[in-house]
């Protein structure tokens, strides 16, 4: 790291702290021939390759603008597309990847939102997984009445594990 008041080829890591998030590091660094003290950030970089071939960062803003669109007249809050902006990326660097495609993000994208509003999921779906026609369309339907169809049991019965788990008993208290 080059001294930004020297420009000394060198320096010395005097301190370093995560930041509050977690998802970087603030370095003290020393200058050994001015000693001067300078303070660095370090990221880990996630690079999303485009269509096109070209290679950007990894951005937050980017998602939820993208999913904004497939939201659009839909009663989701600004507070709820943060949240889900949040899950994908966490999504995304779990996998530990350097490099993603943006179709790979797209479909990080789709779980989430899935769980946020299915009008918007399809709207955001039909892009992602490239449909072609009405029978796409009827398809994913199709598959979400399933799903929802499945997990409708475990709401009757008050299951908290879900589908397929084992309803848990509630011992009676003296106020029922």
């Amino acid at each position: 790291m080059h001294c930004p008041f020297c420009r000394h080829p060198d320096s010395r890591v005097v301190d370093s702290r995560t930041t509050d998030d977690g998802t970087s590091i603030r370095r003290r660094r020393q200058c050994p021939d001015c000693s001067r003290r300078f303070t660095t950030i370090e990221t880990a970089s996630l690079m999303v390759i485009k269509r096109s071939g070209v290679t950007e960062p990894f951005s937050r803003n980017k998602v939820i603008a993208g999913v904004r669109k497939a939201c659009q007249g839909r009663p989701v809050t600004e507070d709820a597309l943060a949240k889900l902006g949040q899950r994908v990326e966490e999504a995304v660097r779990a996998t530990g990847s350097a490099e993603l495609s943006t179709h790979d993000v797209g479909l990080a994208i789709l779980g989430p939102l899935q769980e946020l509003d299915l009008v918007a999921y399809l709207r955001f779906a039909s892009v992602y997984r490239a449909f072609d026609s009405l029978e796409d369309f009827e398809a994913a339907i199709a598959e979400l009445r399933e799903q929802s169809e499945r997990a409708a049991p475990a709401r009757e019965c008050g299951c908290e594990g879900g589908a397929g788990q084992p309803a848990v008993p509630v011992p009676a208290t003296a106020a029922d």
